[in-house]
């Protein structure tokens, strides 16, 4: 692959002008030290992705302990490797030792507002890996379609998707995954309940509440009924397919923005809410459900990920759930707060470029210091990581790749690269190339 990535695109590979006697690089040989590299395996978080490359005449040598860092490292070396106007290929003399700031380096996708075609996924994970991303967070169902083609549970996406086309078959998701293996890049899928789910409704009769206007129900239904024993039985069968189907240790629960209203006006939630002692708060009940959900995925063995509102409504999480902080008021305190209470967490707030503005905003994402909240080393050390989100109200196929790319570079590189590497004029010069680069 990378052997094309450099060489594949030259037509002109006669009549290179002389190169200085002795000074030919003949080949890149790749060392991958571990008992056990990883060639076989899944990438996880904690993969080692270090690697130290040097290029000196006639051999370059790659180090690294596991597969991971080998595939970051000829990364680097594709980009090190560029042809001159008489279509010689040159690089120069250079000594490379490399290592992620940030295990978790991230990138959303949301294939529920629109489709994406499965060519638009896989372009995507080749676009990551040219920017050293490792996690593909694939928010593959919502409120506006239900794209995923459940094995257990087919009716739905026969009838929550947009049409019986527009789906992810089981072989279509096995794919994904191994493409994205190849390129050491993790696939965490995200089935956000109890909220986003009103497509999950059409193809599971009785698993959305039913609203009501005083004593009369008005036809439309709110988020997943958190009372009944049956929704509980259907998450327990749809989430052991969810936990065999993708292999990454950990799956996204979602949790965010839940609509009380809807609730409310439900004669036997009241009731229940009454039975509980929950009061009027409704956070309580919502905290209630999020607690069994994670008890269920927890017995498949799989980490939880959620977002913020989980863990800001006092639900009692387990202690590898890792809190993904997206409100962007005020997320430095939030992430104090979450570190604080000894969670892990990945940072998105900053980073939402599915918000576009004009001229160059990748200067702003560029310029985010995930460590600037308070708190102690011990809790710095909890925050792993960050990802880049576009989502999907306003992004299709049409235009998915010119609005993420190379505005994501950026966020790749305060993920990737030391603390101290900050210079925009510096990071402008190697952008403008790198777009070049992708394309």
């Amino acid at each position: 692959r990378y052997y094309e990535y450099m060489f594949g695109h030259s037509r002109r590979r006669w009549g290179g002008r002389p190169l200085a006697a002795g000074a030919e690089l003949s080949e890149l040989q790749v060392v991958i030290e571990a008992p056990e590299p990883g060639c076989d395996s899944y990438p996880h978080l904690g993969s080692s992705e270090a690697y130290h490359l040097t290029v000196t005449e006639p051999v370059a040598i790659l180090k690294a302990y596991e597969v991971w860092g080998a595939l970051r490292g000829l990364e680097t070396f594709s980009q090190l490797v560029h042809e001159d106007d008489y279509g010689s290929f040159l690089v120069n003399e250079s000594e490379i030792n490399d290592f992620p700031r940030f295990a978790h380096r991230g990138i959303l996708l949301d294939t529920s507002r629109h489709y994406l075609p499965l060519k638009s996924i896989l372009t995507n994970l080749d676009a990551m890996a040219f920017n050293k991303f490792n996690v593909l967070h694939w928010h593959i169902v919502d409120d506006q379609s239900f794209p995923y083609q459940s094995i257990y549970f087919p009716e739905l996406s026969d009838k929550g998707a947009y049409s019986c086309n527009l789906i992810y078959t089981p072989a279509d998701i096995r794919l994904v995954i191994e493409y994205a293996r190849l390129r050491g890049i993790r696939v965490i899928p995200e089935f956000d309940t109890p909220g986003h789910t009103q497509s999950w409704g059409k193809g599971q009769k009785g698993l959305l509440t039913p609203c009501y206007n005083g004593e009369q129900p008005t036809g439309s239904f709110g988020p997943v009924n958190p009372i009944w024993n049956t929704t509980y039985d259907f998450m327990t069968k749809f989430f052991k397919e969810i936990s065999s189907v993708f292999p990454d240790p950990y799956i996204h629960l979602g949790g965010d923005e839940v609509d009380f209203s809807c609730w409310k006006s439900n004669p036997e939630v009241q009731e229940f809410m009454k039975k509980q002692s929950f009061g009027t708060d409704y956070a309580k009940l919502e905290s209630y459900y999020i607690q069994k959900i994670l008890d269920i995925v927890s017995s498949y063995n799989k980490g939880q990920l959620v977002w913020q509102e989980v863990f800001d409504h006092k639900a009692q999480l387990q202690p590898d759930t890792v809190v993904q902080v997206w409100m962007a008021n005020n997320y430095a305190h939030e992430l104090s707060r979450v570190t604080g209470a000894g969670f892990s967490t990945i940072l998105a707030a900053p980073w939402y470029l599915d918000y576009i503005s004009y001229g160059q905003d990748w200067k702003k994402y560029y310029s985010v210091e995930p460590l600037d909240f308070l708190g102690s080393e011990e809790q710095k050390k909890l925050l792993i990581g960050g990802e880049a989100c576009l989502w999907g109200e306003f992004v299709d196929a049409t235009n998915l790749t010119p609005r993420l790319w190379p505005r994501a570079s950026a966020v790749g590189e305060r993920l990737w690269s030391s603390r101290n590497v900050t210079n925009l004029q510096d990071a402008y010069r190697r952008l403008t190339s790198h777009r070049c680069r992708m394309l």
